[in-house]
C-alpha cells in the first residue's frame, strides 16, 4: 500500500447490497471466462448474457478487448502488464457485483496466480470460473482475428499459446469444451450450474 493509500478511507453507502438484491430480485456474482484466444469466451459470454436477460437477470459483459480500448489502453501484453490488466478488471468486476449485477468477464487471463488473486477478492459464492477449453490447433484453425498467423510470423510478441504460456485452471467451477459442443449446449451448461446452485432463484427464497 502506498503512503497516499493509507490516508484513503472506504466510503460506506446508504444503499446496501441486500437493498440491490431486493430491487433486482436476484443475487450477484462474477462469472470469469478464461481460455485461449479463439476458444469462444466472448461468444459464450454474450450468448449467456442474452439468456440471463430472458431470465430477468441484470448482467453485463466485460470483454478483455473492449476494456483495452479504454480502461486498460496503456497496457501491453508482457507478464507484468497482463497481471495489471487482470487486477484492474477484477476490481471493476467487484464493483459490478457490489452493484447487484452478474458480471461476465471474457479474457484469456493466462496465469493461475492472477486468476486466484481475483478470486480471493470475492466471497466464495460470488466467483465462478468457467474454463472454455479448446485445443490450440482448433483455435488456430478458427483464428477469427488473424492473430495466430501474425504470432507465428513473429509480428505479435507474448502471444498466449505461441510465445507465451497458458496455465489451465486446476479446479474451475465449470469446464466448457467448445470444440465438442454447440454454443447452445455451452450456454445451457452454465445455466444448469447457476440453477443448481440457486443463483437464478428469488434471493429471499434461496
Amino acid at each position: 500500500m502506498s503512503n497516499l493509500a493509507k490516508h484513503i478511507v472506504w466510503q460506506e453507502k446508504r444503499v446496501t447490497r441486500q437493498d440491490r438484491y431486493r430491487l433486482n430480485n436476484h443475487r450477484s456474482c462474477l462469472i470469469w471466462f478464461t481460455g485461449l484466444s479463439g476458444a469462444g469466451k466472448t461468444t459464450l459470454a454474450t450468448a449467456l448474457e442474452k439468456e440471463l436477460y430472458e431470465y430477468g437477470i441484470r448482467s453485463y459483459v466485460l470483454d478483455g478487448d473492449n476494456l483495452r480500448h479504454g480502461l486498460n489502453s496503456n497496457l501491453g501484453f508482457s507478464p507484468e502488464d497482463r497481471k495489471e490488466n487482470i487486477r484492474r478488471i477484477g476490481e471493476v468486476s467487484k464493483l459490478f457485483v457490489d452493484a447487484g449485477l452478474f458480471a461476465l468477464t471474457a479474457m484469456i487471463s493466462p496465469y493461475r496466480e492472477d486468476r486466484q488473486l481475483v478470486r480471493e477478492r470475492f466471497a466464495k459464492h460470488e466467483f465462478i470460473e468457467v474454463y472454455v477449453k479448446c485445443p490450440l490447433e482448433v483455435c488456430e484453425k478458427r483464428d477469427p482475428k488473424g492473430l495466430y498467423k501474425k504470432a507465428r510470423k513473429g509480428e505479435i510478441q507474448h502471444f498466449t499459446g505461441i510465445s507465451a504460456p497458458y496455465e489451465e485452471p486446476l479446479h474451475p467451477e465449470i469446464i466448457v469444451e467448445s470444440d465438442k459442443q454447440t454454443l447452445e449446449q455451452s450456454v445451457q451448461q452454465v445455466i444448469q450450474y447457476l440453477r443448481e446452485n440457486h443463483y437464478l432463484d428469488d434471493w429471499q427464497q434461496s
